[in-house]
């Protein structure tokens, strides 16, 4: 019989939870209810995870990153996600960790430099935009033109919950190069750009919410943006194919941060005495089997992604299918 895979983390990388653990202390349930209730971005705690090194975990040296893999990322993610500030937390960097990669795999060393670094260092800021208000979940249905003119490409369309544009400096914005109708398939006639975030040319309005206040969510208007064609990313017409590039690593990134949070959640439920009352609270107890039960299921779940990456890698496939995927 062949040998079993091995799902334990490596010292290396219980050092890089270890490690976030230690800033994310610097910050407590105190500084995170704060942003919770003044809605100012936690610019503090993202200064600390770029002074630290983390904002690079999955970019590559030669850029300024630390050159390792999705596992590594997940668990930095899950452990911010464990920390007071959850989702507001986990949001004030994930898209650092997820969205540069198309450049990673497809950018020109020109684009790694200057696209990438200032990222890593904590300098400039991003937003994703991706969602539009008529297409759904079907990003093919997109709708936001990019049209060649020259070397520039004209941009219109409207975007929606795309977080951090309030702050941010750049975009990583898809657009429709080809219309659908012009295409032989949905996927094609589709073209990524990392841009300045021009709020001349892009109106941001922030969409209200209930809760992670801290972290923006908007609609954009974007009329007229002009974008040189040294921001594209990949090919002309093959955006699609390179984005996945980052919404791929993206899902194993997300789960790991709710897992993170489930945690949070299980370790601060009082159950037992009451303080207030000075007896035991029916109440609180009563949930003791449903924590119980929450405390298996996440434990049983906790290494779900490494064991995701793992099985793919034993079948020697990677996160996109290709051999161009998130390093590890």
């Amino acid at each position: 019989m062949g040998q079993g895979m091995d799902f334990e983390f490596s010292d290396d990388q219980r050092a890089v939870r270890d490690a976030a653990e230690r800033i994310c202390q610097d910050f407590p349930d105190s500084y995170w209810l704060a942003r919770d209730e003044d809605g100012v971005f936690p610019h503090e705690f993202h200064a600390a995870m770029a002074e630290g090194g983390w904002l690079g975990i999955a970019m590559p040296v030669e850029n300024g990153g630390a050159g390792l893999g999705i596992t590594e990322a997940a668990l930095m993610m899950q452990t911010v996600a464990a920390s007071g500030g959850a989702m507001a937390a986990a949001s004030s960097i994930h898209m650092n960790i997820f969205a540069p990669h198309p450049i990673v795999v497809h950018g020109t060393d020109e684009q790694k430099k200057r696209m990438l670094e200032p990222l890593i260092r904590g300098e400039q800021k991003a937003c994703f935009g991706v969602t539009e208000p008529d297409a759904g979940l079907d990003t093919t249905r997109i709708t936001t033109r990019a049209v060649k003119d020259g070397k520039t490409y004209l941009v219109n369309g409207r975007k929606i919950w795309i977080s951090t544009a309030q702050i941010a400096d750049h975009i990583m914005l898809l657009c429709r190069t080809t219309a659908l109708e012009g295409c032989a398939r949905p996927t094609e006639g589709l073209s990524l750009f990392y841009t300045p975030l021009d709020r001349d040319h892009i109106e941001v309005r922030e969409i209200p919410k209930m809760g992670r206040k801290a972290v923006d969510s908007n609609t954009l208007f974007i009329d007229g943006l002009t974008i040189p064609e040294e921001d594209l990313i990949g090919g002309e017409g093959q955006g699609f194919s390179v984005l996945l590039q980052g919404l791929n690593p993206e899902r194993i990134l997300i789960a790991a941060e709710a897992l993170g949070i489930g945690r949070k959640c299980v370790r601060q439920v009082p159950c037992g005495r009451s303080h207030q009352f000075n007896l035991y609270s029916v109440a609180f107890c009563g949930l003791r089997s449903n924590i119980s039960l929450s405390l298996s299921g996440l434990c049983s779940t906790q290494k779900a992604p490494d064991k995701i990456l793992r099985s793919r890698r034993s079948r020697g496939t990677n996160l996109s299918g290709t051999s161009t995927a998130i390093p590890e």
